[in-house]
């Protein structure tokens, strides 16, 4: 049994995402726990004037009850169970609680795609998550297709060491939609690999051909900077599921927190799978 919690806010992208996971886990047993986190002010720092701060507690509760209940009707699967999360609090403790009482898998959070080009990639909510909470994190854009993933991209710069519990994901996602798995590399004109790379390298090439012998390929894309050459990796692929490594702080700092809509377009159609080891 998977346990899958996706937070919402009932906003359009939230839904998305919340799709995209039942169609993506079609075939597995789930239990799908959809949160909403609601704010609360507290003017008198006084825990007898705290008041809702985002509109009638009722009002929300009701929403996530029609949520449930739309969902629930037109899900498919036998084997999915939906339940209804409401609380006030601050965003990341709340889920944090989660994750522990309903011994969570695999968060699913939405994003709204590029609505002006100065935007950044991800928004506040998400990049928390990834940062702060210790969970696999599915991050799915509002303008992705409702369709397993066929090209899936691994964009690393082999500078840490991919654990069993790392790969592990990956290979349920190459598993579930029979795709093929494209390892990922930029290097600048003149750069070598390290020993450390190198190394990095053949562990990691040695576990997919043990693994995945006709599903995935390694690629070296020379002379472009790490945004330019996914860019120009998503497109050429057509890939249509990215993972990161939550631990390689520094890469996935380039990608998703450095980044505004105008240097790279690929995230807002195209979900990332962050992992935690």
């Amino acid at each position: 049994m998977k346990n899958i919690l996706v937070p919402t806010d009932f906003s359009e992208n939230s839904v998305r995402a919340l799709k995209y996971a039942q169609m993506l886990f079609d075939s597995e047993e789930c239990n799908f726990y959809i949160l909403y986190v609601g704010t609360l002010l507290d003017t008198k720092n006084d825990a007898e004037t705290m008041q809702y701060g985002d509109g009638d507690s009722e009002n929300t509760k009701r929403k996530l009850a029609d949520l449930v209940k739309d969902t629930r009707a037109h899900s498919t699967e036998a084997n999915h169970f939906f339940f209804s999360l409401h609380e006030y609090g601050f965003f990341i403790p709340t889920i944090k609680k989660h994750l522990d009482e309903q011994n969570i898998d695999l968060i699913v959070m939405g994003t709204k795609g590029a609505s002006g080009i100065k935007e950044k990639v991800i928004g506040t909510n998400t990049g928390d998550v990834i940062t702060k909470v210790q969970c696999n994190t599915l991050v799915v854009p509002e303008q992705v297709e409702l369709s397993k993933p066929r090209e899936i991209a691994f964009p690393t710069d082999l500078n840490i060491f991919y654990s069993l519990k790392m790969l592990r994901p990956m290979i349920e996602m190459v598993q579930l939609g029979k795709s093929k798995f494209r390892i990922m590399h930029a290097l600048q004109a003149g750069d070598h690999l390290n020993e450390e790379q190198k190394n990095n390298k053949e562990y990691l090439l040695d576990f997919m051909k043990e693994t995945f012998p006709e599903s995935h390929s390694f690629h070296t894309i020379t002379n472009k900077k790490v945004k330019s050459a996914i860019q120009c990796f998503v497109e050429s692929r057509e890939i249509d599921m990215m993972f990161m490594v939550a631990k390689n702080l520094n890469f996935i700092q380039q990608i998703l927190f450095d980044s505004i809509v105008e240097q790279i377009s690929f995230h807002t159609k195209i979900p990332f799978y962050v992992i935690h080891e």
